[in-house]
């Protein structure tokens, strides 16, 4: 399946957000999200159906249903699963090496993260990005999730894409949201604005 088909196995439905493609600002792009995120999730309705998007060639981004799926993985051609959200605890995916251990060829890597503003998920950003790069740059597939795939693992994503595609921040996010709904929360963000600042001093350097 190309990037170019639009990919999606819907778990939940939510009303869209527009996006501008022109990027606008960063603050503009940032204050959507946040003004999601403000707000409960009220309007999403559940099914037990993998939900995955191909955000970016090679680069899936997806919810537990699809991580748990083993069939579902193999027919999409996964060979690298990222959990960003491992763990027993509630809003965590409890997969491990030995879940997939009847995966002959899929590597995995977890982090032990919950959705929380306070969690500090920049100290696994460049792990997460060169597990990534590993990925699509050798041809393969790698689906990046947490529980419902809009916060953890997006933010592993746009990490990927900040610090191994060179782009800035609303950039990264208007290449994801353009195939898949994301919302990091706002703790997710601010760590992500700092990223963004720590690449572009490296880059002037």
């Amino acid at each position: 399946m190309s990037f170019r088909d639009s990919l999606s196995y819907s778990r939940y439905s939510r009303r869209p957000i527009s996006y501008s493609n022109s990027f606008g600002t960063s603050s503009s792009v940032l204050n959507s999200l946040a003004s999601f995120r403000s707000g409960p999730f009220a309007d999403i309705s559940y099914n037990s159906t993998p939900d995955v998007n191909e955000v970016y060639p090679g680069l899936f981004v997806g919810d537990a249903v699809a991580a748990k799926d083993k069939q579902f993985l193999r027919r999409m051609g996964i060979n690298y699963v990222l959990n960003t959200a491992e763990g027993k605890r509630y809003t965590q995916v409890d997969t491990d090496h030995i879940y997939y251990r009847d995966c002959p060829g899929l590597r995995y890597k977890g982090f032990q993260l919950m959705d929380l503003p306070s969690t500090d998920i920049s100290k696994y950003f460049y792990i997460a990005a060169n597990f990534i790069d590993e990925a699509v740059s050798s041809g393969g597939r790698v689906l990046v999730h947490c529980m419902m795939g809009v916060s953890r693992s997006a933010t592993c994503a746009l990490a990927f894409l900040m610090i191994k595609r060179g782009m800035s921040l609303a950039e990264a996010i208007g290449t994801v949201r353009a195939r898949r709904d994301i919302h990091p929360n706002e703790g997710f963000i601010r760590q992500l604005q700092q990223l963004e600042r720590e690449l572009r001093l490296n880059r002037i350097r």
